[in-house]
């Protein structure tokens, strides 16, 4: 089963892996990382396809996608 997780840490919310994700299982977290960010994150794991366009978008490598 695929899974892709946000590192909160790193991402600084830049809603780009929204946007890519062919799905739309993937949103801002009510929580606030470190920085100050609402981070993105998967609501709906079971959706996923691990087709990894979340991945190759995100500039600050925050996200893995398991298959």
């Amino acid at each position: 089963m695929p899974k892709m997780t946000v590192d909160p840490y790193y991402c600084k919310g830049c809603g780009l892996c929204i946007k890519a994700c062919p799905k739309k299982i993937i949103r801002f977290s009510e929580e606030i990382n470190a920085k100050g960010y609402h981070y993105a994150e998967c609501f709906d794991q079971d959706s996923c396809i691990a087709c990894k366009l979340c991945y190759v978008t995100c500039p600050d490598v925050a996200i893995t996608v398991e298959k």
